[in-house]
Formats: structure tokens, sequence, C-alpha cells
């Protein structure tokens, strides 16, 4: 019966990382037409569909707002907006197989910032991971033998910004609502983005207002998902599944944008797969509490219930 159990977790996951890889090719549909904040803000107040149901028993609508700290609250809500503004740039200027690889670095930057601001202990191997990780983002980006674009610093910061988020939540402990986390994202996605989009704010099209509602419904739905997923089965085992967003990047990227990967871009993907995947076998070892790194959208992470088991060296 837990096998059962847990099966049906893995299987929300994997639902839940496909809707958000088709909130991803919804947003570049719209090539690059409205301005990032514009995306950002009108995706985010669709997002707002998906509030009721991260409400758990006991809630209240005030809990959006309520936090056990302000300041890390603050940080997630600045943090949110900043890496919605970089992945849809990101998505807009790049083939979506190649903005995922670049956003995936998430989880080395969570090693590193969970060193520096969190104390974590980290070893020759996690280290080993960032090492790999980011020798596979120089065999992307071939600096010096390729150009870079806007869309390369984009999806670097989305994965710095998710990482933030994630360190934020694992400071604030099990005892953080998701219906706080959630809100704090979309809400400072909304006010952030919202102020940016107002000076070059042009109305959307309909078939643009039909992207944006993909973007920003299938991205609720997405954490919907996840929420349910993570009441039947552990982090450790949700986390992996997050890279089936690459499968789905290379179908889309084949079958609807006509993007071309040489070579060198897939050798670059597999190591910062390689890198990650390996850094969660490490945080399930470990036995860390809290959810392992997710990406690219940086609200899953508070939509992945925390794990029980003490922390190890």
């Amino acid at each position: 019966m837990q096998k059962d159990q847990t099966l049906k977790g893995v299987l929300l996951a994997f639902a839940a990382f496909a809707a958000y890889a088709f909130s991803d090719a919804s947003v570049k549909l719209i090539e690059g037409q409205l301005s990032p904040y514009q995306s950002s803000f009108l995706g985010a107040a669709f997002c707002l569909v998906g509030l009721p149901f991260i409400m758990k028993k006991g809630d209240r609508w005030a809990d959006i707002f309520n936090t056990t700290n302000r300041p890390l609250w603050f940080l997630r809500f600045v943090a949110q907006a900043g890496g919605t503004i970089g992945s849809v740039t990101a998505f807009t200027h790049l083939s979506m197989a190649e903005a995922f690889a670049l956003i995936f670095l998430l989880p080395s930057f969570v090693t590193i910032m969970s060193v520096i601001f969190l104390k974590e202990k980290v070893g020759v191997k996690r280290w080993s991971a960032v090492v790999i990780g980011f020798i596979g983002v120089m065999v992307v980006l071939r600096p010096g033998f390729r150009e870079l674009s806007i869309g390369h610093l984009g999806a670097v910061f989305g994965g710095l910004s998710g990482a933030i988020s994630i360190v934020v939540f694992r400071a604030m402990g099990p005892s953080e609502k998701n219906i706080s986390l959630y809100g704090a994202g979309v809400l400072g996605t909304l006010v952030v983005c919202g102020a940016l989009a107002v000076p070059g704010f042009m109305a959307p099209t309909a078939i643009q207002w039909l992207w944006l509602a993909g973007y920003g419904l299938l991205a609720a739905l997405a954490a919907i998902l996840l929420m349910y997923a993570a009441n039947y089965a552990p982090a450790t085992l949700i986390g992996p599944t997050q890279y089936s967003q690459m499968i789905w990047a290379v179908i889309f990227g084949y079958l609807v944008f006509g993007d071309h990967i040489d070579l060198p871009m897939v050798i670059g993907i597999v190591l910062i797969i390689g890198s990650g995947l390996l850094t969660l076998m490490r945080e399930k070892i470990r036995g860390t509490p809290l959810p392992p790194a997710v990406a690219p959208n940086a609200q899953a992470a508070a939509m992945i219930a925390p794990d029980g088991g003490d922390k190890k060296s």
C-alpha cells in the first residue's frame, strides 16, 4: 500500500513538472512581443487562481502575509520577481533546452549559498557536483566561440534567484506555511513586475492572452500537483523528477520552435543534469530535512513538504 502511495506521488510530480514545462513553452510562444515585466506580471495574475487550492485546513487568507520571519519572507518576495523576469527573458531569447540547462545550475547555487549563509558542511562529493555543473555551463556557453545574449544572463539569474528561495525556505524551517511561501512569490512578482511594466505596457492580443493564461494557469496547476505529490512521496524522490523538464524542452524545441541542439550542448546538458542529480543524492544520504533544489520555478520549493530525519554532517 505504501509503495502505491509513493508511486502516486512520483507520478503526480512528473505531471507537475510537465505542467511547468508547458507553462514555459506558453511564455516562449509570445516571442518577446510583450516586455518580460508585463508577461511576468500578467502570468502572476493568473497564478492567483491557485491560491484557494494551495490553502490547507486551518489556513486563512491573512496567512498569505503572515510569516515567522519577515526579512526572509520579503527576500523571497523580491527573489521570485527577479527569477520570473530572468526565466521569461531566457525562454524568450534561448532555445528551451539551453535555457533549462543554465537554470538547472540552481542546485549548485544552493550548495554554495548553504555554505555561506546556513553554515552547512559540504564534502568533496557535493563540491565536485558544483564543479561538474559549472564545467557543463562552460561547455554549453562556449565563451569566446559564440555570442552570448541577455537570455543567458536571464537564465543564470533565474537559477540564482530560485536558489535564494530554496535557501530562504531552509532557513525558515517547516513551520512556515505553504500559503505564505507561495503568496510571497506571487505577490512579489505582481508588485515588482507590475511597477516595471507600467511605462511600456501594451494591450495583449487575443492570442497573447491565450499564451499568458497558459503561462500562469499551468504554473498554478503545477504548484498544486506538486503539493499533492509531496503528500504521498518524500522530497528526495520528487526532486529528481524535475529533470524530466529537459525531455519536454527537447520535444518542444524540435516540434514547435525548430531549435537545433549540437553535440557540445548535449554534453554540457548531461554534465549539468549529472551535477544536479549528484547533489540530490548527497542530500538524501545526509538526511537534509528540507526540500532539495527544484528548478526552474522557485514556487516549486514551497510546495514540497519537508522530509523528516536528522541532519548528518
